[in-house]
């Protein structure tokens, strides 16, 4: 994503998110988005928000593998799990790996390794919908031979239930904690994104649901376990969101892909619903 954070342009027409600091934010080339939308002429007058909506329905691939794997037509989507972003900064002693002994090592990789394998161990003793993931891990001096002195990781947890992300945050800062002490490594923590759990109105999931039974297509209701922009719309209107399978779950790669056939599917629904929404309003 060349800026962030992700979904800007609904978090701020939501006001969740300044506009200037939105204008402000920067690629890796260190071009502004202001600058960028100006190059390409989409600078526009209108003030983010000004624009009353009356409903947001968002048609998306699922991402995720259930919709393909029970050959489901159509996924209704409830809500949104709740996201926890947070990056670890472990701070240890290099030394050399033959000459120093175990029991005298500050070793962040180590720390690290543990935090990592915590993260998992707690989304299963959690259970339900919890999840966890540590997709980065930069290790330095990255040396065969040295004991690490520095690693940066993050670890992504997710749930629909507040209550239970809220207990899988404090489980994971008391045994990084406890992990800093027992490893001798300095721990340091930074939030990058919190959002709550969010739940669709009732009005667009039944309407979904009903467009796609009156298509005599298969469906199921599901959360989405990633973020979209229907969840900030959500603060503003009545939003839903349709779900579409991908071929084996598979998203955020190059095999990414989608029958024609459930893409239409989910077209028709898209349609179909947004025009019931509108023809109320006439």
């Amino acid at each position: 994503m060349r800026f962030q954070p992700d979904m800007m342009g609904s978090v701020v027409f939501a006001g969740e998110y300044p506009l200037a600091q939105a204008l402000a934010a920067k690629d890796l080339d260190g071009i502004t988005l202001d600058e960028a939308l100006r190059n390409i002429g989409y600078k526009g007058e209108r003030q983010p928000g000004d624009m009353a909506v009356d409903s947001y329905v968002e048609l998306h691939i699922e991402q995720g593998p259930i919709l393909d794997k029970e050959q489901i037509d159509i996924g209704v989507v409830t809500g949104v799990q709740g996201i926890s972003w947070q990056e670890f900064t472990l701070r240890g002693v290099s030394n050399h790996a033959g000459t120093t002994p175990m029991s005298m090592r500050r070793d962040a990789g180590l720390a690290a390794a543990k935090i990592a394998v915590f993260a998992r161990e707690l989304a299963l003793s959690l259970g339900g919908d919890q999840v966890a993931t540590v997709g980065h891990f930069s290790v330095k001096p990255n040396l065969i031979n040295v004991i690490p002195n520095h690693v940066v990781m993050s670890v992504d947890l997710r749930n629909t239930d507040n209550a239970i992300l809220c207990l899988a945050e404090q489980q994971l800062a008391e045994f990084v904690a406890k992990t800093s002490q027992e490893e001798g490594v300095e721990i340091t923590s930074r939030s990058l994104v919190r959002f709550n759990p969010v739940i669709f109105a009732d009005e667009i999931v039944n309407a979904v649901e009903a467009e796609a039974e009156r298509q005599a297509l298969s469906y199921r209701r599901l959360p989405s376990g990633a973020g979209h922009d229907a969840q900030f719309m959500a603060s503003v209107c009545p939003a839903g969101m349709i779900f579409v399978p991908c071929v084996d779950g598979i998203s955020h790669n190059v095999k990414e892909h989608s029958a024609a056939k459930d893409l239409i599917a989910g077209a028709n629904v898209l349609l179909q619903v947004v025009l019931q929404r509108a023809q109320r309003m006439d």
